[in-house]
């Protein structure tokens, strides 16, 4: 027997509304839009700055652009700043140089020059080993108010200062940086300095178990007569290569179409970035092997997605039609005839 639907609304003038109809339109609305937002996503091309630093290969801040060793490693937050991730942290990058491939972060916890005595908590910076990233020997690092009893404590010659893999592993009370320290020579009154250059990440953590904190100075280059060719700054210089392939520059090249390099999100593998499609190897190649399937930069589904949203608009209007020639017209009633569960 027929009954009243409890959730059909009935109008004014005793015209209602199905409710077949009002679940067909919605889900026709929400495929609607979800095919404008793969859409927009189709034309978007990777990143090529945050802030004021420019993101070059073989770096990404996009999933899918640039090398897929350096894949997540680099973040843009919504406010354009450029952070670092490393198992230690997430870190504010100051610059980055492709000419001399390298990456300057900066740590927060570490010793500066208003601390002065005051020293806070902080932890040692790392890096993942398995990454194309290493830590360059232009860093040196101060450590504060060390423990005698638990740290090799000592002056070393002038040499090590510049060539510390020849020297033994102490800590350096006789740095030049000690007694000159960047920007704030007189920042210590009590506490004991001395240098470090670690040869293994681990050295550096634990020797900071006997140092109330420590800090990274790094030697910029100024491109000026040595011995004045370098000056010291506070930050950590991390090294990176640069993997450049021919297929890579190929891809690069305006008159071969100017794609963006990048890599396949699922296999990793590379692609060239273009704006009517991926390709295997560069935008007006005739004969390339185009990834029609996965236009997108960031997912290898939007094609598909675009698609199958297409055909759920085609199919709702073909149901709906359906619907209304067959259904009887009992609206605002639910009946075995006109049931749709």
């Amino acid at each position: 027997m027929a009954t009243l639907s409890a959730n059909v609304p009935l109008l004014g003038n005793g015209v209602c509304i199905c409710f077949s109809s009002i679940w067909l339109f919605v889900m026709i609305s929400l495929s609607s839009l979800l095919l404008s937002n793969f859409t927009s996503a189709q034309s978007s091309l990777c990143r090529t700055t945050c802030g004021d630093i420019p993101i070059n290969f073989p770096f990404g801040i996009d999933d899918g652009c640039g090398s897929a060793y350096y894949r997540n490693l680099l973040a843009c937050s919504d406010t354009g700043k450029l952070e670092f991730r490393t198992p230690s942290g997430r870190y504010p990058v100051r610059n980055i140089s492709y000419a001399d491939p390298h990456i300057l972060v900066v740590d927060p916890f570490m010793w500066n020059c208003q601390d002065r005595d005051e020293f806070r908590p902080t932890r040692p910076f790392s890096l993942d080993s398995s990454t194309h990233f290493s830590l360059s020997t232009q860093n040196e690092y101060l450590f504060f108010d060390c423990r005698e009893d638990d740290v090799i404590i000592k002056p070393k010659p002038n040499f090590c200062e510049r060539f510390p893999e020849r020297c033994d592993s102490s800590c350096d009370s006789a740095s030049y940086l000690c007694r000159h320290l960047p920007d704030c020579p007189m920042a210590l009154s009590s506490s004991s300095c001395c240098s470090y250059y670690p040869k293994a990440m681990e050295s550096l953590r634990l020797l900071l178990q006997y140092c109330s904190s420590y800090t990274s100075v790094y030697w910029r280059t100024v491109g000026v007569t040595p011995p004045y060719d370098q000056v010291p700054e506070y930050g950590i210089r991390v090294n990176f290569d640069n993997p450049v392939t021919i297929r890579c520059l190929q891809c690069q090249d305006i008159s071969k179409g100017g794609g963006t390099c990048g890599f396949d999100t699922q296999t990793q593998s590379f692609l060239c970035l273009c704006k009517e499609g991926n390709s295997t190897t560069y935008c007006n190649d005739p004969g390339n092997s185009r990834h029609n399937k996965r236009i997108a930069v960031v997912s290898g589904t939007v094609a598909v997605l675009s698609f199958a949203g297409a055909a759920g608009i085609g199919t709702g209007i073909w149901y709906l039609k359906k619907l209304r020639s067959k259904a009887p017209v009992t609206c605002g009633v639910q009946s075995n005839e006109n049931r749709l569960f």
